[in-house]
């Protein structure tokens, strides 16, 4: 496990402190799963991203595959 020195604006720290204390939850456990969260988050907005992208390019490429499968089957 790492150690971190982490500055937290004042509101969103009071807003854990008040969380943690009715969850009855380590402010540490807390942060562990606020950042597991995020990460997953962000991770699915990359990927989603990506899938955007690729499936542009495989659109473009298909497109260009199906004209040429038509221009075989026209001189049929």
């Amino acid at each position: 496990m790492k150690t971190l020195s982490l500055k937290l604006d004042d509101e969103i720290f009071d807003e854990t402190e008040k969380i943690t204390f009715e969850l009855k939850l380590a402010r540490n456990r807390y942060i562990n799963d606020a950042v597991s969260l995020y990460n997953l988050f962000n991770k699915r907005k990359l990927l989603k991203k990506k899938l955007a992208k690729e499936s542009k390019t495989a659109a473009k490429d298909s497109l260009s595959i199906l004209r040429e499968f038509e221009k075989l089957s026209d001189k049929d």
